[in-house]
């Protein structure tokens, strides 16, 4: 990736829009990479700056403060500890890996002077170069620091090991310098001899020095890069040692000095390694590298085909990865191959674009409650104790939904051209990746390749390398992770996009933020267009739902409203990309913290946001309004008994401006409002404010249709109510559909009178919603995914508890088999055509759509 990412980190006081960028970057500068702690008193999660409190207020706190930076101090040096413990057990380790490198060297010398020798005295010297000096200053660092750590204080030092270690490794650049040659010769004299070819395929590495005997096979190749690997981790050991080093510690200045030989030893050579260990070589001494591979989605002929493709330093190649049968190792089918010299990105017009297929929204979505009930049988199997054979069944089951949905759910189109013959399209799910990788191509082919083509021997060649060579080893499926992988976070994120700053030029810009879901990237939020600055001020919030989410990602547009200057690449008349960047979701850092102000820094563009994390079981929880005078977090009996009314004035203005101005909206109702703006209308209908109309009028229509899903969300009782929930769960479930209608029906019309007529009111304005579904993309079933947890959720105190007890739930899950029963409850109301109502509630019903 060529932007460059710089995360400074904040906590504490809520996000201002005056942000001091040169205390920031002056922090930035004292602490390398280490966050920075804004220790300022939490205030209101409200937008704007907030008092600090007095000067008395937070002297009063300075003895406590005391003692809990003396915990802190204490908590860092038994920290230390732990760290060096670590890098004692990694140590151990490499010293195992270099051991079997050195155990074949010296019977191989041996047999070199004899009539019989298995490799020649320079092709020992090549292969097995520098390993025996490494492993002396290894061993040498290992027993000093061996003791110090088993007698430990907290004043121990270990700060002239580090020291020493560092001023040794120009040895590094030695083995480095040979490594290429050292692993070129090494695979030569395995294909000519095969005695030597079966011991580099079969050396011992011992685990650790407590079990001699427990021993793991290795090849040579394998543990040639273990030195290369060992030099590029070298300085993130130091930084966490010197994290937990306090600055007044007799180490603290000799660990700043080991860190820095090792990072000026580092930039010196990191170049160099990546593309080695990526490389291959190819007729006449050239060396073809791997650049970038990923899993995409192609379409062939209407199809949507699984391919792993790989770019290579002057080609891209589509490969399928093949079924491995009988035990056979991974291998891969060349499909295709572009040389870089003849690819081109397709300009295609609208008129002529293939369409690309769409999945409906409902079968994504039913594959993700699939997936989510397969997990939840999963986790309850392995709860019980059960038999390997049920969770390896669904383990299966799990995989091919996975799969179904990695391959149905990206529909953005990623086209390349042969300019010799054919064109391809993949469909991937961000604009991130796509400029990933046109960005990746088109930084490769500034280097003039020429036109060539590939015999049948070398592309079997480049296609068998691949294996050896790809950097994404499995398709990105959640079946596929570790079991102590980070499960991503659930509940909703807020995110303040505050400005952007160190433009060269005024551009109308704006921004968008994706957040990954189910293993692939969605769009969640857009700023409005800044138009024709250098400086955009936009401190705009959104309220982003995450869904077992790892990374935000931020991309700035530019605004392009010359029609003639459009971007017509992949037929789509898309906005330029101006910078991009992604932000890691840390679950340690973002929970139970306050706002936390985060500088991205991209293209020599700095972007400043703020973010909060709420979890979801926090999040679902209702909290009546502590005052009665307002309409937000009221009951909606008292509501309308104020006003006189059948249906909440409130509600009746949303739907009336949505319909207004909002029915054509793309996304209208899923698109994320900004929060200042339905925050400013909520202030305004719990005042009674009469200019609340021309508020209204002058907003983006997603704030007027997020204030109405605000309202019904904050309401202190769904408006299905907590004591009908259960049954309106229970009915849902029915199989036969005639006790089902009976049952629903009967459930609906047994809500209070100023529940059912808002219901049918709201159910009313949906249905013509999902009428501009074509424009809108909002389907009845959208609607229902938006609209059921908001309307149904219930109050309860504790949300882990579920209403029906019968229908187990996964609070780490978004899409628990509760919500599926929220959505699936507001969907049979929606595809109802009509809803047949007794007398009694006929005239209500009337009166209420006339309101």
């Amino acid at each position: 990736m060529n932007s460059e990412e710089k995360h400074t980190s904040f906590s504490g006081t809520p996000p201002t829009y005056g942000f001091d960028a040169d205390r920031a970057e002056e922090q930035r500068r004292h602490h390398d990479i280490m966050p920075y702690i804004d220790d300022s008193p939490a205030s209101s999660p409200r937008l704007g700056s907030k008092s600090r409190g007095s000067r008395d207020t937070l002297s009063s706190g300075s003895l406590e403060s005391s003692k809990s930076t003396e915990l802190d101090a204490e908590k860092g040096l038994e920290m230390r500890k732990w760290v060096l413990s670590g890098i004692l057990a990694s140590e151990e380790t490499y010293l195992g890996q270099l051991e079997a490198l050195l155990l074949p060297m010296k019977p191989l010398k041996a047999a070199a002077t004899t009539s019989q020798p298995v490799l020649t005295v320079t092709q020992i010297e090549t292969i097995f170069f520098k390993v025996a000096e490494l492993y002396e200053i290894h061993k040498e660092f290992y027993d000093g620091l061996l003791p110090r750590v088993q007698q430990w204080n907290h004043q121990q030092r270990v700060g002239d090991l580090f020291q020493r270690l560092a001023n040794q490794l120009g040895l590094y650049r030695a083995f480095v310098d040979n490594y290429e040659v050292a692993v070129e010769t090494a695979e030569k004299c395995s294909q000519a001899n095969s005695q030597f070819a079966e011991i580099s395929e079969n050396l011992k590495v011992r685990s650790s020095k407590e079990c001699k005997d427990h021993t793991v096979k290795m090849s040579l190749e394998a543990l040639l890069y273990k030195p290369v690997d060992r030099v590029t981790r070298g300085t993130l050991v130091l930084h966490d040692l010197l994290k937990h080093t306090p600055p007044s510690h007799p180490d603290h200045p000799l660990l700043q000095d080991a860190l820095r030989i090792s990072q000026n030893f580092l930039s010196s050579i990191n170049e160099e390694i990546t593309p080695r260990r990526q490389s291959m070589t190819v007729k006449k001494g050239e060396h073809r590298q791997l650049l970038k591979d990923s899993f995409m989605v192609e379409l062939v002929e209407g199809a949507r085909k699984l391919r792993h493709v790989f770019l290579f330093t002057d080609l891209l190649l589509c490969a399928k990865l093949k079924k491995m049968t009988g035990g056979k190792s991974q291998q891969y089918d060349c499909k295709w191959y572009i040389p870089l010299a003849d690819l081109a990105f397709q300009n295609v017009d609208e008129s002529d674009s293939c369409p690309i297929p769409q999945v409906p929204d409902e079968d994504i979505d039913a594959m993700k409650i699939k997936i989510s009930q397969i997990k939840n049988e999963i986790q309850r199997e392995k709860k019980a104790n059960k038999g390997g054979k049920l969770v390896e069944r669904l383990r299966k089951k799990l995989c091919e939904q996975e799969s179904l949905l990695l391959l149905t759910s990206p529909c953005m189109a990623f086209r390349v051209h042969n300019r010799n013959g054919k064109s391809y399209t993949f469909l991937i799910s961000s604009d991130y990746e796509r400029a990933e990788w046109r960005e990746a191509i088109r930084e490769q082919q500034k280097k003039r390749f020429k036109s060539f083509s590939l015999t049948s021997v070398e592309l079997q060649m480049l296609t068998n390398s691949c294996v050896k060579l790809q950097t994404v080893h499995s398709i990105p499926l959640t079946i596929n992770k570790e079991d102590d992988e980070s499960p991503g976070l659930y509940g909703f994120l807020n995110v303040i996009v505050h400005s952007a700053s160190g433009l060269k030029q005024s551009l109308n810009l704006y921004c968008t933020l994706e957040v990954d879901s189910f293993g692939y990237f969605v769009n969640k939020a857009k700023t409005r267009v800044y138009r024709d600055t250098t400086e955009p001020n936009w401190n705009e919030e959104f309220e982003i739902e995450l869904e077992g989410s790892q990374t935000l990602r931020l991309l700035c547009y530019e605004k392009c409203y010359n029609k003639s200057k459009l971007n017509r690449e992949d037929g789509e008349n898309s906005d330029r990309i101006v910078a991009k960047s992604q932000i890691q979701l840390d679950p340690q850092a973002l929970p139970g913290k306050d706002w936390q102000r985060t500088v991205v820094s991209m293209n020599g563009i700095e972007v400043k946001l703020s973010m909060k994390f709420t979890s979801r079981e926090f999040s679902l929880k209702r909290m009546p309004s502590r005052k009665q005078t307002g309409v937000f977090g009221v009951k909606i009996s008292t509501v309308t008994k104020r006003e006189r009314s059948k249906v909440p004035y409130i509600v009746r203005q949303c739907v009336e401006e949505v319909e207004r101005r909002g029915m054509e909206e793309v996304g209208i109702y899923r698109v994320s409002g900004v929060a200042t703006d339905i925050q400013a209308l909520k202030v305004a209908f719990d005042a009674n404010d009469k200019d609340v109309s021309v508020m209204m009028s002058e907003m983006d229509v997603n704030a007027i249709a997020g204030t109405l899903k605000l309202y019904f969300r904050e309401l202190p009782e769904p408006l299905f109510t907590d004591e009908l929930y259960p049954s309106f769960a229970g009915g849902i479930a029915l199989s036969d559909s005639v006790a089902k209608e009976s049952c629903m029906l009967n459930l609906l019309l047994s809500l209070p009178e100023p529940n059912l007529v808002t219901f049918l009111f709201l159910l009313d304005h949906l249905k013509r919603v999902a009428e501009n579904e074509s424009v809108n993309k909002m389907s009845l079933h959208n609607l229902a995914t938006v609209f059921g947890p908001t309307l149904l959720r219930p109050s309860e105190k504790d949300s882990k508890i579920p209403a029906n007890p019968t229908l187990p739930i996964s609070m780490g899950d978004s899409w628990s088999l509760e919500v599926m029963s929220q959505v699936q409850v507001l969907l049979y109301f929606l595809q109802l055509e009509t809803i047949p109502t007794p007398d009694s509630k006929r005239q209500s019903i009337l009166f209420s759509t006339e309101v």
